[in-house]
């Protein structure tokens, strides 16, 4: 059994509105120091399957076709 994170976050090309309010928000907390925020995904998978080049495969397909946009996000993700 093998545990996958898998990380999104939207293209540094692309705008992030979801960013920009949490920015604002910390800024009105007093943390003026923070100078860009990046909102992204965090998504866990448990697959039956420990062989390392399928799951790299097969998680990267996924990623593709549902997980991630790649028009717009980029992704990455950590087999465990």
């Amino acid at each position: 059994m093998a545990q996958v994170e898998v990380f999104i976050t939207l293209k540094s090309t692309v705008a992030d509105p979801q960013g920009l309010v949490v920015k604002h928000a910390l800024e009105n907390l007093g943390y003026g120091e923070v100078d860009d925020v990046r909102v992204g995904k965090l998504i866990t998978l448990r697959l039956k399957d420990d062989n390392k080049d399928a799951l790299n495969k097969k998680i990267d397909q996924m990623c593709k076709k549902l997980l991630a946009n790649p028009i717009i996000e980029d992704y990455k993700f950590q087999i465990q």
